[in-house]
C-alpha cells in the first residue's frame, strides 16, 4: 500500500509505513534453518515492535518482514530509505526485495536475494537512519553476490529488518548481542 509522494522543492518523502502502516508485518527468525531464537512482531499506533530473544548457535537471527507488495512499489523518485526508530544500542540490517528476474530467481533460492546494509541504533532515543540506494549490496543467506547486478529501485517487493550475527559484508556483525532485543520501527520512508 504505498502512500502518495510529497514533493517540497527538490526533496521527495514517500511514506511506506508509520504507525499502524505497519499491518501485515510479520516475524521471520532462525527456527527455519534450527535456530532457537525466538521473536516476535506487533503494531501499534507507535510503530512495529520487534521483540525477540536473540540465540546466537544455531542460526543467530530474527527479523520482522513486511508482506510482498503486488504491485511492487515504485521508489525511483527517492534515492534512499530512512527510517526513524527507538533502538537498544545493537547493529541491525536492513533487507530490500526487488521484484526483477534476479529477484524472482533468487526466490527459488532459500533465504532468496537481497539488497542489504547494516545500520547502528543508540541505546536510548530516537535514531534516524538514511540508507542510500547506492550503500545497497546484493547477498543471498547472507552472502555476498559478486554478480553485476544493479538494485531497481523501482520494483521494491518487500522490506526486512533484521538482528543477524552476520553483517552484510558476509562477516561477523561488530553489535550482534544475543540475549533479549527489543526494537521499535516508528517509520520508514524513501527520501531523495
Amino acid at each position: 500500500m504505498q502512500q502518495p509522494v510529497q514533493l517540497w522543492a527538490d526533496w521527495v518523502a514517500i511514506l511506506i509505513a508509520a504507525a499502524d502502516g505497519f499491518s501485515g508485518w510479520q516475524s521471520l527468525n532462525d527456527t527455519v534453518m534450527g535456530g532457537r531464537s525466538q521473536g516476535q512482531c506487533s503494531v501499534s499506533s507507535a510503530g512495529l515492535l520487534m521483540e525477540a530473544d536473540v540465540v546466537a548457535e544455531g542460526g543467530g537471527f530474527v527479523s520482522c518482514r513486511s508482506p510482498r507488495w503486488q504491485p511492487p512499489l515504485d521508489l525511483a523518485a527517492a534515492s534512499a530509505l530512512a527510517l526513524e526508530l527507538s533502538g537498544d544500542g545493537r547493529r541491525y540490517k536492513l533487507a530490500v526485495a526487488v521484484a526483477d528476474l534476479a529477484g524472482q530467481l533468487g526466490e527459488m533460492i532459500p533465504g532468496g536475494l537481497r539488497w542489504v546494509s547494516d545500520f547502528n541504533t543508540t541505546a536510548t532515543g530516537t535514531t534516524r537512519v538514511v540508507i542510500p540506494f547506492s550503500e545497497l549490496r546484493p547477498v543471498v543467506r547472507a552472502n555476498p553476490v559478486s554478480l553485476p547486478l544493479r538494485f531497481d529501485p523501482a520494483r521494491v517487493s518487500r522490506l526486512q529488518i533484521l538482528h543477524s550475527r552476520f553483517a552484510d559484508d558476509g562477516g561477523e556483525n561488530p553489535g550482534f548481542r544475543a540475549g533479549p532485543l527489543r526494537l521499535q520501527i516508528i517509520r520508514i520512508e524513501a527520501v531523495n
